[in-house]
């Protein structure tokens, strides 16, 4: 039974690589930069926005490294009617399937959800430890490739396509690194969530629209006073349970 490929969006969206399966049947692989090679993925984030595209819906699923982008088919299915009944934000694990497309000679990357559950801070932590050791253990097997010290074949084939130096090398490990030091020790955590909450409804005052503030641009704003986006975000959805704030729209909150 084929696993679930932990990764994060920051190495995902770097993405040129589709390998189709060896039975010619199955679904592509997309092969990251980080050289993993992903067709049934696990991801853990937060929905900072949801919008209606046709007969689909698009969804942003945000981790410490960058964003997916989810897009569900059918708008009259059991997982759309799911996904519509999520608050934005909120944390959430998802299961589904990865998948490059080229057009016009452009790059489409994007998962296709089979699953969806909403889970609170502590799980996408965990899920953001497992995902860094996964893929520093594959820049590993990476560098041992550079050095012709390797004899898995996939990781030899995403080293032929990207043409991985070292500096590619360190800003992988890089990203993987601000990940791991997103996550903070409970006691720091209410302090930082205790300050972000101030900004967050300060900067929701400053917005007179009837529809409030999109939660991205909090997130923007709140960014350029050195708050991170995770803690924006728990910020938002504390004071959503609380009535502090409502959303008037999918993706937009407003205070009360």
């Amino acid at each position: 039974m084929e696993g679930a490929a932990r990764v994060f969006a920051g190495d995902f969206s770097g993405s040129t690589l589709s390998v189709p399966d060896d039975d010619g049947q199955s679904a592509a692989w997309v092969v990251t930069p980080g050289a993993a090679w992903c067709r049934l993925v696990y991801l853990a984030g937060a929905i900072t926005e949801l919008t209606e595209d046709g007969d689909m819906l698009r969804c942003r699923l945000a981790d410490p490294t960058g964003a997916f982008n989810l897009v569900i088919g059918g708008r009259n299915s059991p997982l759309a009617e799911l996904f519509r009944k999520i608050p934005v934000p909120s944390f959430v694990t998802v299961t589904g399937r990865a998948q490059l497309y080229r057009r016009n000679d452009m790059v489409d990357l994007s998962i296709r959800p089979d699953h969806v559950v909403v889970v609170d801070r502590a799980v996408r932590d965990q899920w953001t430890l497992a995902t860094a050791e996964a893929t520093l253990g594959r820049l590993e097997q990476v560098r041992l490739a550079m050095q012709g010290q390797c004899t898995d074949n996939h990781i030899h084939i995403a080293h032929r396509h990207y043409a991985h130096t070292a500096e590619h090398l360190h800003t992988l490990a890089d990203m993987t690194g601000c990940a791991i030091q997103s996550i903070k020790p409970p006691e720091i955590i209410a302090a930082i969530q205790s300050d972000a909450r101030e900004l967050v409804m300060e900067i929701m005052k400053g917005t007179s629209s009837p529809r409030g503030i999109a939660v991205e641009e909090v997130i923007s704003l709140a960014g350029e006073r050195g708050i991170v986006q995770a803690d924006v975000l728990s910020a938002i959805e504390s004071l959503i349970v609380e009535d502090e704030c409502y959303q008037p729209q999918k993706g937009f909150v407003k205070l009360l």
